[in-house]
């Protein structure tokens, strides 16, 4: 049963999804609590988008559409800053916008890009040693934010006590929206664009059922992306059904029974 984690594709797929539960972890309740859980899809079509000229262009999708999203979530954050818009409209207009473009770059790519249909479904079990190198750079990047967390937490409980106690909550908006470009973009190659968000949003909505605090919440949303991910390919590889889908209806399994509980309690 066990006998598939010697498997060094399947070493790489566990490393690369235990890296994401840790990145989803830190950057989900953040996400959850400011209301902003379908940033998350929108900057996943943002990618694809960001993708499909990274085919049409003929290199490699993923640098291409790491500047693409992380342009389109500061362009989201600056139109819910500065105009009447609200958080929900600008990520639906940049959504719209960013997915029409990616269906006209891949309409003038002539041939046929299987590529493409990785990216919308995703592939853990296909994830490269450089799909990991990005992973672990990326962590490494949001290790160097832990200074900033607790003004994050701030600025997200209080956003004009924070400001009023003159804490950089505008820079913070915009520096947090452009880590969760460069983890969506790094997820969508592991669960896919559709279920991307999910995996951002379903193990913080999960742990803030029992969490106390918002540290708490981090940790359980930690916990719970490492749990999907674990017996989620085990489940996959056992049953032989997509991966990203399994760890995305495991994590929905631990939310649902975390709302009943907790509800009861």
């Amino acid at each position: 049963m066990f006998e598939a984690w010697h498997l060094p594709f399947m070493q790489r797929a566990l490393l690369a999804g235990l890296i994401m539960a840790l990145l989803s972890g830190y950057y989900g309740p953040f996400m959850v609590q400011r209301g902003l859980s379908f940033l998350g899809s929108g900057l996943a079509h943002a990618a694809f988008g960001g993708v499909a000229l990274g085919l049409l262009l003929g290199g490699e999708p993923l640098w291409v559409a790491v500047p693409f999203t992380a342009a389109v979530a500061l362009g989201i954050t600056w139109v819910r800053e500065r105009t009447r818009i609200s958080g929900d409209t600008a990520v639906g207009i940049f959504f719209a916008v960013s997915m029409a473009l990616g269906i006209v770059f891949l309409s003038l790519k002539r041939e046929y890009t299987a590529e493409a249909f990785t990216y919308l479904f995703g592939s853990i079990l296909a994830v490269t040693a450089t799909d990991i190198w990005v992973s672990l750079g990326l962590l490494l990047l949001t290790l160097l934010t832990l200074p900033l967390w607790g003004r994050w937490a701030y600025a997200t409980f209080d956003r004009e006590l924070a400001q009023a106690d003159r804490v950089p909550v505008l820079f913070d908006d915009y520096l947090l929206a452009f880590l969760v470009a460069l983890v969506v973009v790094v997820a969508m190659k592991l669960v896919g664009l559709l279920l991307v968000a999910a995996f951002l949003v379903i193990p913080a909505a999960a742990a803030r059922q029992w969490s106390r605090t918002f540290a708490g919440m981090m940790v359980g949303a930690v916990l719970v992306g490492v749990f999907s991910v674990v017996f989620g390919l085990q489940i996959s590889l056992q049953f032989d059904i997509p991966s990203g889908a399994t760890i995305v209806l495991l994590q929905a399994l631990v939310f649902t029974a975390a709302a009943l509980i907790w509800r009861r309690a």
